[in-house]
């Protein structure tokens, strides 16, 4: 009587085991369904990261792309540099400013 109860007992018990076992691997472990989950949640933070990138690279470019020397007014960046310098060409017109007058 004892042998037919352990044959009735043991496969079933362990069949549920094992069953127990892959289901709890399907779902917790390395490559279960929460992390497959953990793993899309990287996927989109580091499709955001490339988004942003890309944005600050635009934003680079189109600075650099500004800087090009055909960008720039020859005039202007004269004049801004002989004023940061206070420098005059021979023949320019000066008005001198008392020590309390502003320009603007």
């Amino acid at each position: 009587m004892f042998r037919r109860a352990v044959r009735a007992i043991v496969p079933p018990a362990l069949f549920l085991g094992l069953t127990a076992y892959f289901g709890w691997n399907a779902m917790q472990g390395d490559h279960g369904i929460h992390a497959y989950h953990q793993q899309l949640q990287l996927r989109e933070q580091a499709l955001q990261a490339q988004r942003d990138a890309n944005d600050e690279q635009i934003v680079w470019k189109r600075r650099v792309a500004s800087l090009d020397e055909r960008a720039l007014n020859a005039d202007m960046l004269d004049e801004r540099a002989r004023a940061m310098l206070n420098l005059a060409r021979t023949g320019d017109l000066v008005i001198p400013y008392g020590p309390h007058d502003k320009l603007y």
